[in-house]
C-alpha cells in the first residue's frame, strides 16, 4: 500500500504546470498507481478549469463590453471547431528497462523520454533520462538485493518514486508507489532486501556523511 505522497502544494504546481519536466512526470507516475492522488489532480484540474473559463474564456467573445455584453457564440463555436483535422491515435507501445538481466517495466509517462546509458556502481545500477534540465538530473536507479546507498544527506532536494520492489531507511519501508521527497534536512541510508527500480529526481549531489564513505563525496553526483 502507497503511504508517502507528494505534498498537496506540488500537487498544485503539477496541475499549474509550474515544475520541470522531470517533477511532473514523478508526480504523474505516482498518480498512476494512486487513486488517491489522481482524484486530487482531477478535483484541482476541474477547479483551475472553472477559475479560467470565467476569467478569461468568454472576455473574447464580448462584442461590445461596453454596450450590451452581448456573447459572440458564433466566434465562440467557430473557435472551439475550427480544426478540420481528424485525430488519429498512435497505439502505445510499452517501455522496459534490462538491468542486470532484469526487464522492468516502465510507467506510460516515460514512454517518449529517451534514456542513456547504464553505469554500475558496486550494486547500484543508474541510467539518466534524456531531459536536459541543466543542474536537474533524472535517472532511473537499480538496488540490487542486499545492496543499498550509503548514509547521505542531499545538496539540494531529492524525489525517489519507487516503480517496482521496496527498500527500507531509518524511517521506515517503502513500496512501488511512494513518492519520497528529501532535502538538506534529512539524512539516510537506503537498503534494498529483495531489490528495486526508482525513479529519481536531484537538483545536486549527494554527500556521504559516514567513515569511510565519505571518500565516495567526489563521486557522489553520478548515483542520482
Amino acid at each position: 500500500m502507497i503511504k508517502h505522497h507528494p505534498k498537496l502544494e506540488l500537487i498544485q504546481a503539477f496541475v499549474d504546470g509550474d515544475l520541470p519536466a522531470s517533477l511532473s512526470a514523478g508526480i504523474a507516475m505516482h498518480a498512476e498507481m494512486c487513486p488517491q492522488c489522481q482524484e486530487k489532480i482531477v478535483q484541482l484540474t476541474e477547479h483551475a478549469a472553472e477559475v479560467s473559463f470565467e476569467e478569461g474564456f468568454l472576455d473574447k467573445f464580448i462584442v461590445d463590453d461596453s454596450s450590451n455584453n452581448d456573447i459572440d457564440f458564433e466566434a465562440m463555436a467557430n473557435l472551439i471547431s475550427q480544426s478540420d483535422d481528424i485525430a488519429i491515435s498512435e497505439p502505445i507501445l510499452d517501455k522496459s528497462i534490462v538491468f542486470n538481466d532484469t526487464t522492468y517495466q516502465l510507467p506510460k509517462v516515460l514512454n517518449n523520454m529517451t534514456i542513456g546509458n547504464t553505469i554500475n556502481i558496486g550494486k547500484l545500477s543508474r541510467a539518466r533520462l534524456q531531459l536536459d534540465e541543466n543542474e536537474i538530473h533524472t535517472s532511473l536507479l537499480e538496488i540490487k538485493p542486499g545492496g543499498g546507498v550509503p548514509e547521505h544527506t542531499h545538496k539540494g532536494f531529492e524525489l525517489t518514486l519507487l516503480l517496482d520492489g521496496s527498500f527500507h531507511d531509518e524511517k521506515g519501508e517503502y513500496t512501488k508507489g511512494d513518492f519520497i521527497m528529501l532535502d538538506s534536512s534529512h539524512q539516510h541510508h537506503p537498503v534494498s532486501n529483495n531489490g528495486c527500480l526508482c525513479y529519481t529526481v536531484a537538483n545536486d549531489a549527494l554527500h556521504f556523511t559516514q567513515g569511510i564513505n565519505k571518500l565516495l563525496n567526489p563521486i557522489g553526483a553520478l548515483i542520482y
